[in-house]
């Protein structure tokens, strides 16, 4: 159950959500959102259950009932109707509805399921019902002290354990078994869970920018090593990336690999309040353009973080949003070489009044391990 005082400051962020869009209503389902607003984390299952927030204030609920124990004890502030499997979950929607008098009702487009979207437009039929997923992922936009402590200790665990795993990583080893010890290493620091699948590319495998951690693939003198990964701490997300070099390194990858570096670098002296995603984007890119590797650069520098590894905002061409102070981001430029190399330098940045801080601090500098 949050605090109180918690409670009331993220309500009241989401009523200026809901205010950009006009919404009498909001409506959750399990995730991100859902637990912002309640403290409370319920997996994604086939029993629809859903959160009402009307602008007047009032919480409603439909949830299964072999959640009430833990949802009358974790919630006790929202008036819930419970339904059983025998009885279906149509009546249930139908009896909040009949406490709410919105016309206006916003969802989560990109998380609701299509048979919770029919049932909401079934209890409220004179109801508009819209996607207001941007605007209702806007209350996590800003992150305060307590997020960012979150976050900090996430990214604390995963950077403990990067080095330790470093340490027992050499020539000869498979991705899978630096995958093994890298989710171990997280594990004992003390990670609930694991941001996503860590990503751990050797050599060419490297150039492909979501590959997928081989049991057969080792690591080579000479070859790089990408590492993409993140713990969780607090319900808070970590998203780091290091490159590293097996053995020895060329001066072709090194060139690569120092591009990269200086755009990560040029990231972070220029992020600050006033900053457009559209302008960041360009001139970060840029560095690597100007180096002679135009045709290397394949994604965006960014996107937000926090309790989703991807969120808003986006950290790319065209997102004229500007920077603001709380709001935290991943700083990631990247060059792949298909069939060759993929180098990535990816760091975790918040906005301040003055700039902005990395909250990761692993060394960027050309590491040969």
């Amino acid at each position: 159950m949050l605090p109180s005082a918690l409670s009331a400051g993220r309500t009241a962020r989401l009523f200026a959500a809901m205010d950009r869009e006009g919404l009498d209503a909001a409506a959750f389902i399990p995730g991100p959102n859902f637990q912002f607003l309640t403290g409370v984390r319920f997996g994604v299952m086939e029993r629809p259950t859903a959160l009402f927030v009307a602008r007047d204030g009032a919480r409603h609920a439909v949830i299964p009932f072999l959640e009430k124990s833990r949802w009358s004890m974790d919630a006790p502030d929202v008036e819930t109707v419970y339904w059983q499997d025998a009885d279906g979950y149509d009546a249930a929607f139908v009896e909040v509805a009949a406490k709410l008098s919105a016309r206006r009702i916003g969802v989560e487009g990109q998380r609701m399921r299509f048979f919770e979207a029919l049932a909401l437009r079934k209890a409220f039929p004179k109801a508009e019902v819209v996607d207001g997923h941007a605007a209702l992922s806007f209350m996590r936009l800003h992150k305060d002290a307590a997020e960012i402590a979150a976050l900090s200790r996430a990214i604390e665990i995963s950077e403990s354990a990067l080095a330790a795993t470093l340490a027992q990583t050499g020539a000869g080893m498979t991705e899978a078994e630096v995958r093994r010890r890298l989710v171990a290493e997280m594990l004992e620091r003390g990670a609930a869970d694991l941001a996503f699948e860590p990503i751990i590319l050797a050599g060419a495998a490297a150039a492909d920018c979501h590959g997928v951690v081989s049991a057969e693939r080792k690591l080579e003198k000479g070859g790089a090593l990408l590492v993409d990964f993140g713990a969780v701490w607090g319900g808070y997300n970590a998203d780091i990336t290091r490159t590293f070099f097996v053995g020895s390194v060329s001066q072709r990858h090194r060139d690569i690999y120092e591009a990269v570096r200086a755009a990560n670098a040029l990231g972070h002296e220029i992020a600050a309040p006033g900053v457009t995603m559209d302008d960041y984007d360009r001139r970060v890119t840029e560095v690597m353009r100007a180096a002679g590797f135009a045709d290397l650069v394949v994604h965006k520098t960014g996107h937000g973080l926090g309790m989703e590894v991807h969120e808003a905002p986006q950290v790319m061409i065209g997102n004229l949003q500007a920077m603001e102070p709380g709001v935290v981001f991943t700083l990631e430029p990247g060059l792949y070489r298909e069939g060759e190399i993929g180098v990535r330098i990816e760091d975790d940045l918040v906005v301040t009044e003055e700039g902005a801080r990395s909250l990761t601090s692993f060394p960027r500098e050309l590491t040969v391990i």
